[in-house]
Order: C-alpha cells, then sequence, then structure tokens
C-alpha cells in the first residue's frame, strides 16, 4: 500500500493519456472529419464518465488484489469473469508492443536512420520494465512525473492552440475548416457521416484506455476511502480539458484531409495531428518538444500496460482460471508480482517488429486486437456495478453503508452499458460496411472488419469456452447469493456508517465554495 493520494489523482488525471489521443486522433480526424470527431469523443466521454464513478464507489469498498477484474466473478458470473479477466490481461499484453510501436514510428520524425530502430525499441523496453521491478513505489513515482509532463504540454497546447486559431501567427484561422473547402463530416451522404463518426469509437476506445486504472491500484492504495473518491471526479476534467479542447483546437487548425494525418501516407503513417497544427502554422521547438512529450507518453502507457497485466494475471490465478504450475499468483517479498511481470515484458519485445518497413501494418493490427477490448472491460464495469446494487437491494442493504456512494447513481451505470452496446452494433455495421464498400473487394472488407471487431471473437470463444467446461449455464449469480462483504477494508460498518454521517454532517456547516470544490474536485 505505497500509492500515496497525489500518486492515485495524477494516474487519473494524466494516466491514460498516451499515443491514443496524440496519434490515433489523427485517424478519426481524417475518416470522420472534426465535427465527427469531438461526436465520437463527447459520446465516449459520457459513459467514461458513467463507468469511472461506478468503478469508485466499488473499489472504495473492495480495495482486493486484482481490483475491479475480480468483482466481474463476484458480483456477474464465473464465466463472465473468466472471458473479462482474460480480455483485460489481453488488452495489456498487446498494448506494450503497440506503446512501442507507435514511439518508434514518432521516432521517424527526427529522421532517424532504420538502423537506429531496434535501439530506440530496447531503449523503451528497457526503461518500461526496470520501472516495474521498483515495485509499486516505482511505478507511482514514474507516474507521477510522467502523467505531470503530459498534462503540462497539453495545457500548453491549449493555449497556444488558441492564439494560432485567433490568428496570432498570420491570418485568422476560425472555424475554416469546418466550412471550406471540405465541411465539418467526412463523406457526401448522411449514411457516409454517419458511418465517419462511428468509426470514431475505436480510436477513442484507445485513447480512453487505461481511464480504468484507478480501480486496478486502490489495492496498492494507502487510504483508497480518501483518495479513490477525489481521483474519479477528478476524470471529469481530464476529459473535458485534456480531450474535449485540445481535440476541438485540433480540428480547428488542421484540416482532416491534411496528407500527413496517419494512414493518408505511408512515408509519414502516423504523424500526431498535434504536430502537424504546430508546423503547418510555423512554430518552431515546440514540434519536438511535442514529440518528444510523446515518447514519455509511449513510457507512461507502457509503465501502466506492465502494472496493470501483471495485477490482472495474478487475480486470474487466485481466481482459479490459469494453470497452477505457470504459478502466476506468486508475489516476492518486494509486493511485485513477479511471473506476470516477466509475461507481460517477454510479450513487449513484439515491438521489435516495428523495426521492419511493416510498422504501419504491425501498428493497425495491434491496435484493432485491444480496440474494443476496452469497451468490453467498461461495458462489464458499469454490469457489475448495476448486479452489486441489486445485489445489495436482494440483502435488504442500503447504500447508507458505503463510503462513497457514484454521483451518477444506478442509472448512470445503465446508461453507460445501454450506450456501450449500441456503439458496439455500431461498428459491428461500420466493420461489415463501410463507407464505398461497393467499391471494395471481399478481401477488402473482410480486412475492415478483422481490424475493427477482432477482439470479440476472442472474448466470445473465453465465455462460451468456459460455460461449456463447467457446464454452467446460468446468466447471472441469483442475488441474495452475491458476496458483498468480502474484501472490506471497513469491517465494522456500524461504525462506518457513524463515520460517514458525521462526515456528511461537517460537510454540510461549511460555506457554499468549499462545498461546490468538494463535489466537482
Amino acid at each position: 500500500r505505497h500509492l500515496k493520494a497525489r500518486h492515485v489523482q495524477m494516474i487519473a488525471i494524466g494516466g491514460a493519456i498516451g499515443t491514443g489521443l496524440f496519434v490515433g486522433s489523427g485517424a478519426s480526424l481524417r475518416t470522420a472529419g472534426p465535427a465527427g470527431l469531438l461526436i465520437g469523443y463527447g459520446i465516449s466521454s459520457s459513459f467514461i464518465l458513467c463507468m469511472i464513478c461506478a468503478l469508485g464507489e466499488m473499489a472504495v469498498e473492495f480495495p482486493v488484489s486484482g481490483g475491479f477484474t475480480t468483482y466481474t466473478t463476484r458480483f456477474v458470473d464465473d464465466s463472465f469473469g473468466f472471458a473479462a479477466n482474460f480480455n483485460y490481461a489481453l488488452q495489456w499484453l498487446v498494448i506494450l508492443p503497440l506503446e512501442i510501436v507507435s514511439a518508434s514510428i514518432t521516432v521517424n520524425y527526427w529522421g532517424t536512420p532504420k538502423k537506429y530502430r531496434d535501439g530506440f525499441v530496447a531503449l523503451f523496453w528497457l526503461v518500461i520494465v526496470s520501472i516495474n521491478l521498483f515495485g509499486v513505489k516505482g511505478y507511482g513515482e514514474a507516474e507521477f512525473f510522467f502523467s505531470s509532463c503530459k498534462v503540462l504540454l497539453i495545457i500548453g497546447f491549449i493555449i497556444c492552440g488558441i492564439c494560432l486559431v485567433c490568428g496570432a501567427r498570420g491570418p485568422y484561422v476560425g472555424g475554416k475548416y469546418w466550412h471550406h473547402p471540405y465541411g465539418a463530416f467526412v463523406g457526401d451522404t448522411a449514411g457516409a457521416r454517419f458511418k465517419g463518426t462511428m468509426s470514431v469509437f475505436t480510436s477513442a476506445a484507445f485513447a480512453f484506455g487505461g481511464s480504468e486504472m484507478v480501480g486496478l491500484a486502490a489495492a496498492e492504495t494507502d487510504n483508497p476511502r480518501k483518495a479513490i473518491p477525489k481521483a474519479t471526479k477528478q476524470v471529469f476534467w481530464r476529459l473535458m480539458i485534456f480531450y474535449m479542447v485540445s481535440l476541438t483546437l485540433v480540428g480547428l487548425l488542421v484540416s482532416h484531409k491534411d496528407p500527413r494525418l496517419i494512414g493518408s501516407s505511408s512515408a509519414d503513417a502516423a504523424a500526431s495531428p498535434f504536430v502537424i497544427a504546430l508546423v503547418s502554422h510555423g512554430i518552431k521547438g515546440l514540434p519536438s518538444l511535442f514529440n518528444v512529450v510523446i515518447c514519455i507518453a509511449v513510457l507512461s502507457v507502457g509503465n501502466s500496460s506492465v502494472y496493470a497485466c501483471s495485477r490482472t494475471l495474478a487475480a486470474f490465478s487466485e481466481q482459479g482460471y490459469a494453470m497452477k504450475w505457470m504459478n502466476l499468483e506468486y508475489i516476492d517479498r518486494a509486493g511485485r508480482p513477479i511471473v506476470g511481470i516477466i509475461i507481460t515484458s517477454i510479450f513487449g519485445l513484439l515491438g521489435f517488429v516495428a523495426a521492419s518497413n511493416k510498422e504501419g501494418e504491425v501498428f493497425n493490427w495491434l491496435y484493432a486486437l485491444f480496440g474494443l477490448s476496452s469497451l468490453f472491460t467498461w461495458g462489464g464495469i458499469c454490469l457489475c456495478h448495476i448486479r452489486f446494487r441489486r445485489a445489495l437491494s436482494a440483502q435488504n442493504r442500503s447504500t447508507a453503508e458505503l463510503s462513497f456512494i457514484s454521483p451518477m447513481g444506478v442509472i448512470g451505470s445503465y446508461y453507460g452499458f445501454i450506450l456501450i452496446l449500441c456503439v458496439l452494433i455500431a461498428e459491428f455495421w461500420v466493420g461489415a460496411w463501410p463507407n464505398g464498400y461497393k467499391e471494395m473487394s471481399s478481401s477488402a472488407i473482410a480486412t475492415n472488419f478483422f481490424e475493427t471487431y477482432l477482439s470479440l471473437p476472442v472474448l466470445l470463444i473465453a465465455y462460451i469456452g468456459r460455460k461449456i467446461y463447467k457446464k454452467n449455464w446460468k446468466l447471472f449469480i441469483p442475488s441474495d447469493q452475491v458476496d458483498i462483504d468480502t474484501g472490506r477494508r471497513e469491517v465494522d460498518l456500524v461504525a462506518l456508517k457513524e463515520q460517514i454521517a458525521l462526515e456528511k454532517e461537517e460537510m454540510a456547516n461549511k460555506n457554499f465554495v468549499i462545498r461546490a470544490y468538494h463535489f466537482w474536485c
């Protein structure tokens, strides 16, 4: 329990900001246009906020090893828990080489010769693995530094972007890219524009991936009852300021027809739209600084991937899902799930594939394998919260015994779960019938579909396979049989209720400014 409040809060504010925002948003801008980009990210932000509040409520009550990956088994069903755990572990296994591939693409900005690319991959891999060998304290301090760099850079970009839009470095820009010559959406018909907007969700899932890390870190947090609620509330500000405001400025400063955007050119397959915005308006020095921070973001998300995957693998084994001889649940004297760290680190060596001429293709397929995994994870968290509240009601217990209640309530979890289902259906449609599919070959359509929906077959195989193996065809654990006590750090519920009531009374007596700050932050 070495993570302090400052670590958890900075993980919440900047931990998930990585190449999904800095690099992947370029693909969304190209395929959906500036308006489609904002709509896709705006809808995603709404269910992310509901999910993180629901997760905060459960994580404060049950700060257990493996975090929310254990809630699926406890509150929903054994098979669902197996599939969710497997999906989440695979998600983070894929992210590490994906981030290293992104880094090697980013290094292209400086015209790095190919012969040095292996060296950069090795450097990134070595730093990430070394940080995690220092245990949770090393992870927390590194993430605090990395996230601080990312937050400061985005704030700087927002200030600079506002000045550029207002004409500080030339003629007034305003909203010209929203009107002339290409418009705010991509496509000539309403159907094409809708499909373009729907295609943003895969990129948004990648960009928001890791938002749930706050819940995973709860078990290793010094005081989760104080730190987690503050961290979950601060996710709102991260979504609004760092994602929505920065992407609005990107859409105002970069045309979605710019050939430098990811996927538009094989020569520069993954240029950051943030960098393009600065370069296009004659800003010198800052583009290189931005690329340095993109590399820092790679280290940050790669650092999180080793941390998250190793903890998930340990929880996977503790729940009886892994073979005993693998010994995944082994924790050494320093509190490190060392077997999980080793497995994740070895998988990260796939990043050396980036040294080939196929880095763009490798990026796309790793991206596809990860893209929808986050949506399944977030939908599972919302479902867990719904089942947890249902179990409380069925066992004649109330929310009065909860240290932190989600501001969005159980209605927010229903909203998040239903919206994620709608997004998955829309993504299936976009994958099977993409824009211009009538002119595409069957092999191109198949490639597009699996690049969009590759993670669903993996999840279904895990879920149905476990059902067959266990011969258990019940959809849910009966609500009155759900375990809502094991893992609580606060075991004296009477004393806890009294303490919560006292804290609420003290807060009610404070002035409006303090109460408003406490509610939002």
